[in-house]
């Protein structure tokens, strides 16, 4: 069944032995939830809640369990926290400690991440890495203080548990009065599903080259393109790029490697479930979107409505008015819309890939729908977009032209760099951060004072203001960081891998084969992410913030989370401020799963 169309017919220690490091990692890298499926009951109308409606906690008890759900009209296993997909949200309170048990009834190993907040080594929830893991009948009790706020999410890290179900929001309140205002809010976890186990769906992709491309280009297509040339030069580009192509072991429509199969989900509902969220209006309504899928970025839009941007990655940001914006795997973003007629306005999250899209709905009553607009054309690589990958020298962005045509969602690249700006007050954290000052490097937050930043061009303004698709460019903190001072030790990481052979790696080594990274507490780190591959990498660091070199100096916004597109260089700054060994990986999970992991130890 096509969705697009079902949518339009509903009217401990830190020294770690490495063996067990390697152990640990191999595979890892491998509004409230309703419960889904045939054993599930589904609340009435699929109705999200508020914000407002859920308790603000210091103690939750979690329970990990295989149960039956059906997404696609057949029914399959999921992995579920107290019995749904997603699962329940987890609301806390800045300052305050908490404590979450989290029992596993499953019949093997298991952990839970905290996707993006600053806790404790032995907390972070990686098997083998961080600590033993949770044994099949165990609870574990995580305990920690938490020094932040903003929209999060948790998930597994343990082997090939997150794309069987395991994921779900977690939101800390702030301290004080948030710089933004709004009238009421709902969280919006945007996720995939497919029926075909994790592991198989690894082993397929691991047996042959693009198993779940239904688009690939073929030899038909070659001869189609090869007759309509209207010269001979043009004909023998054609051909050069296709061995070019195949050269690289990748297709052009490898934009994700996901297929018609995946069905994609707003709040673990389907197109066709029709998730809707409520307003009156007038009402400035507060969006928290995570992208907690597996393998798919999403663009999201609400046509009729401008998305003002206020939080990035839990990180207050000084607001940008968008039309749109793309997320990739494990990023969050806040934004606020203010709908002002008496009509229903589609929430739409287009792939990539464009192989499939999610949508729910806001709407002043139940039952209403809106349009669902068209997803557009599918993306094609083009060599223009690997001028630094393949072309010589690291970090040369894509061609503009080139690059706007095979992606028109493109916009997070990082130009040269500038000189940055004079340095604004040297104790000023950010809203999501706060009460940390004197501190060298408090959870990877840093000031940029002294340092040379970069910068992106940003995305084209139309009318007061609104820009056609957010770019990192757009993103300015509200307030500045520092950086501890001296001498930054550089790190590069190359993002490599092949595709024919679906494996992923860092510096051409899988985690297997590297030699992980070292760093002393409060060290500044400058870190180049370098895309030698034609995928986009949204690449994840565990125990700190980057600051992304962007081109607004002092104020170059903080993330965990940052894609890397194809032939394009990032360069971030960060340092840590507890020991352990941090984990650093791709958040396109097979890609993980393949060996795109690495490490830093820091002492």
């Amino acid at each position: 069944m096509n969705p697009h169309n079902a949518g339009r017919r509903v009217a401990a220690g830190h020294a770690l032995p490495r063996r067990r490091f390697l152990q640990g990692t191999a595979g890892m890298a491998a509004m409230l939830a309703w419960p889904l499926g045939a054993n599930a009951v589904v609340k009435e109308s699929h109705l999200a809640l508020p914000l407002s409606s859920s308790r603000v906690d210091t103690k939750f008890e979690l329970t990990l369990a295989r149960t039956q759900v059906n997404f696609t009209g057949t029914p399959a296993s999921a992995i579920t926290l107290n019995g749904t997909v997603p699962g329940p949200l987890l609301r806390m309170h800045e300052g305050r400690e908490v404590t979450i048990a989290l029992t596993n009834r499953l019949d093997e190993v298991t952990a839970a991440h905290w996707h993006g907040l600053k806790v404790p080594n032995n907390m972070d929830g990686v098997p083998g890495v961080t600590f033993p893991g949770i044994k099949p009948g165990e609870t574990f009790q995580y305990r920690f203080d938490l020094r932040q706020s903003g929209t999060y999410w948790y998930h597994s890290h343990a082997i090939l548990q997150e794309p069987a179900g395991f994921y779900a929001p977690l939101i800390i309140d702030p301290q004080g009065r948030e710089p933004f205002g709004y009238d009421r809010e709902y969280v919006v976890m945007l996720s995939e599903w497919v029926d075909t186990p994790p592991e198989k769906v690894l082993a397929n992709l691991k047996k042959v080259e693009g198993y779940y491309n239904d688009r690939r280009q073929t030899l038909p297509d070659l001869y189609a393109e090869l007759k309509a040339a209207r010269s001979p030069q043009e004909r023998e580009a054609i051909w050069n790029e296709r061995v070019a192509w195949a050269r690289m072991r990748m297709d052009p429509t490898d934009a994700t490697d996901g297929g018609s199969q995946w069905q994609f989900l707003v709040h673990g509902q389907r197109v066709e479930d029709n998730w809707t969220a409520l307003f009156k209006p007038g009402e400035r309504i507060r969006l928290r979107l995570i992208n907690a899928s597996a393998m798919n970025f999403f663009d999201v839009s609400i046509p009729g409505l401008d998305l003002t941007v206020v939080q990035a990655d839990g990180q207050n940001v000084r607001p940008v008015k968008v039309r749109e914006l793309r997320m990739g795997n494990g990023e969050t973003y806040d934004v606020i819309v203010k709908p002002t007629e008496r009509k229903a306005y589609t929430l739409f999250a287009a792939t990539s890939g464009r192989i499939g899209f999610a949508r729910g709905t806001l709407a002043p009553e139940l039952g209403m729908e809106g349009e669902i607009p068209p997803m557009g054309p599918r993306p094609v690589r083009s060599l223009a977009e690997m001028a630094g990958a393949h072309g010589g020298a690291h970090g040369a962005a894509p061609a503009p032209q080139a690059a706007a045509a095979a992606d028109p969602h493109a916009g997070h690249g990082a130009a040269p760099a500038a000189p940055a700006p004079a340095p604004a007050d040297p104790h000023a954290m950010h809203g999501g951060m706060k009460g940390m000052e004197g501190m060298p490097m408090q959870d990877g937050m840093p000031g940029m004072a002294g340092m040379p930043m970069g910068g992106a061009k940003a995305t084209d303004s139309l009318a007061d203001g609104l820009k056609d698709r957010l770019a990192y460019a757009d993103l300015e903190a509200l307030t500045p960081m520092r950086l501890p001072a001296g001498p930054a030790k550089k790190i590069d990481m190359r993002l490599t891998g092949d595709m024919n052979r679906y494996i992923w790696s860092i510096n051409d080594k899988k985690l297997s084969q590297a030699t992980f990274f070292e760093a002393r507490v409060g060290e500044r780190l400058e870190i180049r992410l370098i895309n030698e591959t034609m995928m986009e990498h949204p690449m994840h660091m565990h125990g700190a913030f980057f600051v992304v070199d962007n081109g607004k100096g002092e104020r170059a916004p903080l993330k965990h989370t940052v894609i890397v597109k194809p032939g394009e260089t990032i360069t971030v700054h960060t340092s840590f401020d507890e020991p352990g060994p941090w984990v650093f990986h791709c958040h396109l999970f097979y890609h993980a799963a393949a060996g795109m992991v690495q490490a830093i130890v820091v002492k």
